[in-house]
């Protein structure tokens, strides 16, 4: 069975480090734009790829360390690299190996195979692919890497999903529509608009961050909002302008209403990922003037009967 340490001149101890600068070397040696009459390169070429193609991938080379699959990809019969015996066995046909992981999501723009970062500058450009796979299948040519980007969107627009604008590295400006029950952390993937590459564009990666808002906070599915009121409001009861994610409404104050009572309206919330909406419950705040005397004239001997502590025991 064919061994990617030895291919690629690392040892088996290599770090992910070692095996990518040696693949590095080797690759820029053989790429087929500097040996185009070199056929032997073109298949040297191919073998460190694959070789590259197994050992950068945590997983399969774990795999391949345990003798569970070769250097394709395809599983053994137990006798490979590290299995009983610890020499190379026979390997299954049957599935081809893989293609290449173009992108990744460390950094701004990927880190898995990226082989633009290999060639970038090199033959004029990014560099193509040459070689083929198993039994003489073709290798298809890697997309460009994953672009990465962060986004930030206020509470209401994430509440309503409003149409956010974003400008990506390219320079084009385009209009994000947020997906319902979008929160913090959510990401949104862009087809086709990351960086080019031999096999078409990678894609764009947009992580949605949802900024504090000053008086809306999240409570689930809700939208809360503490609604100053005043005393001859609470008393008489009156109809008040409420803020929304949405804009401004008017809510009935009923008469007697005291702090701390919560009214609702609903589907004024964020909207869930089957389309409903939460609610936006608003809570009444008494506020009192600090200094008045004509409403303490007008309280002068009034006193309230009722017991408010009662409950407390007190």
């Amino acid at each position: 069975m064919a061994d990617p340490y030895s291919i690629l001149g690392v040892a088996r101890s290599a770090t992910e480090k070692d095996v990518k600068s040696a693949y590095r070397k080797l690759a820029k040696e053989l790429h087929p734009d500097r040996n185009a009459d070199n056929p032997k390169a073109a298949e040297r070429f191919s073998e460190v790829t694959r070789a590259y193609d197994l050992l950068s991938d945590k997983d399969k080379r774990a795999q391949f360390d345990r003798g569970e699959i070769d250097i394709d990809g395809n599983p053994t019969m137990g006798f490979g690299y590290g299995g009983p015996g610890g020499g190379p066995g026979g390997g299954f046909g049957g599935a081809g190996q893989r293609g290449f992981r173009a992108d990744g999501f460390e950094g701004f723009s990927g880190e898995g195979i990226d082989l633009g970062d290999i060639f970038d500058g090199l033959f004029g450009g990014r560099g193509g692919m040459g070689g083929g796979g198993p039994q003489g299948r073709p290798r298809a040519a890697p997309k460009g890497a994953t672009v990465q980007y962060k986004l930030g969107v206020s509470l209401p627009d994430a509440a309503h999903l409003a149409t956010q604008r974003i400008t990506l590295a390219d320079g084009k400006t385009i209009d994000l529509k947020l997906p319902a029950g979008v929160e913090d952390g959510t990401q949104m993937r862009l087809s086709g608009r990351g960086e080019p590459g031999p096999g078409g564009n990678g894609d764009a990666l947009v992580t949605i961050q949802v900024h504090p808002h000053p008086f809306f906070r999240r409570d689930g599915d809700n939208l809360r909002l503490d609604l100053p009121i005043s005393l001859d409001e609470a008393v008489g009861g009156a109809k008040v302008k409420v803020p929304t994610a949405e804009g401004p409404v008017m809510l009935t104050v009923a008469p007697g209403s005291s702090s701390g009572k919560t009214l609702r309206l609903k589907g004024k919330g964020f909207t869930r990922k089957d389309g409903s909406r939460g609610d936006q419950l608003v809570t009444l705040e008494v506020q009192l003037p600090e200094s008045d005397e004509d409403l303490a004239r007008r309280l002068e001997g009034w006193r309230d009967s009722r017991n408010l502590r009662a409950r407390l025991g007190v």
